[in-house]
């Protein structure tokens, strides 16, 4: 992982000079952020950002992506607007950026599920996820549960899988639809324990995690931005932790993995642009983007989230998503999900 820009001394040339101290601000800003000082010189932005959520307000990804846009409008001096487009799993939203004018004005900040699960799950999901695309930054990763209704007989992995081996097929989990993430993250946890569940489908993941709390289901796989609150409140119980290792959220939460070794997913929030953005708008939506990730309030909205950023270069980011793209398309291949 990378870490932001530093901040370069000035030379002695430069230091002899002895410019005004707005001349010196605007200079340490121009070395330490080369690509928002070239942005910025040629104009851009002159207007507001719209900034496309490929899902509803109140989720994950839209909870993130109102954290770190505020900031980010700050820097570059325009509002960075948050447009929700729902529908198709984030098909709909990540298809109209696809299609949109790459000047900059129009980006995406989506989630994995959304940029690399989707092109596996849907035939036709109206987009490529790397041609389509400039990868600007890596945004946030989030911090991902199996929780349980506090009537639920277990506390544990390992007693869950006790129970699902006793009763096979008995118990049932939520999601927030067919294929989501959270689907696909219990499946594979279903195969590797070698037990039975039943899946029931919900709409969004606020409403799977609301049936959860209500006792109508058992159990479900959940994102922390989206339960953690229910959690907090003793409304829900964490079973364990997706993420490979444990969340700073819940340090005393354990992970899956430490009862199933070599389980373990990282859930990611990421901003792209159209393909054919200009090098300098990328360059500068990334520098302000890490220069957001620094600010210590940001990092602290980010974790009460159950998040914490994710610093990489573009080109990294870029690799990144390739590099996600077959194992997800193994994981919808053995669940058997599709959607067309």
């Amino acid at each position: 992982m990378t870490t932001p820009p530093s901040e370069h001394p000035l030379s002695p040339r430069l230091q002899a000079a002895q410019p005004s101290r707005r001349g010196l601000l605007a200079l340490a800003g121009a070395l330490a952020l080369p690509g928002l000082a070239r942005a910025q010189a040629a104009g851009y932005p002159a207007r507001a950002v719209t900034v496309v959520v490929p899902q509803g307000a109140g989720g994950a990804n839209d909870a993130i992506a109102r954290i770190v846009l505020q900031r980010l409008g700050e820097l570059l001096g325009q509002p960075f607007i948050v447009e929700n487009r729902v529908g198709a799993g984030g098909n709909i939203g990540t298809a109209h950026v696809a299609k949109a004018r790459p000047d900059g004005y129009t980006l995406l900040l989506t989630s994995d599920s959304a940029q690399v699960v989707a092109p596996s799950l849907y035939k036709s999901p109206g987009f490529d996820p790397v041609k389509d695309f400039e990868p600007v930054a890596a945004v946030a990763t989030a911090g991902y549960v199996l929780v349980a209704n506090q009537s639920f007989p277990g506390n544990s992995v390992k007693d869950l899988i006790a129970l699902a081996k006793a009763r096979p097929g008995a118990l049932s989990y939520a999601s927030a639809g067919n294929g989501t993430l959270n689907h696909l993250i219990a499946e594979v946890l279903l195969k590797q324990a070698g037990i039975e569940m039943q899946h029931v489908p919900y709409k969004s993941s606020a409403a799977a995690a609301t049936d959860v709390v209500s006792g109508q289901v058992p159990l479900s796989v959940q994102s922390l931005p989206s339960c953690i609150g229910f959690i907090q409140a003793g409304k829900l119980k964490v079973l364990g932790v997706v993420n490979p290792k444990r969340v700073a959220a819940l340090p005393d939460a354990p992970t899956i993995a430490e009862t199933l070794p070599g389980f373990g997913f990282t859930p990611w929030y990421g901003l792209f642009a159209p393909a054919g953005t200009p090098r300098e708008t990328v360059a500068a939506l990334h520098a302000a983007m890490e220069k957001t990730l620094s600010a210590k309030d940001v990092q602290d909205r980010l974790a009460q989230q159950g998040a914490e950023p994710w610093r990489l270069s573009s080109a990294q980011f870029g690799t990144a998503v390739r590099n996600e793209l077959p194992r997800w398309e193994k994981i919808v291949k053995d669940s058997g999900a599709r959607v067309d």
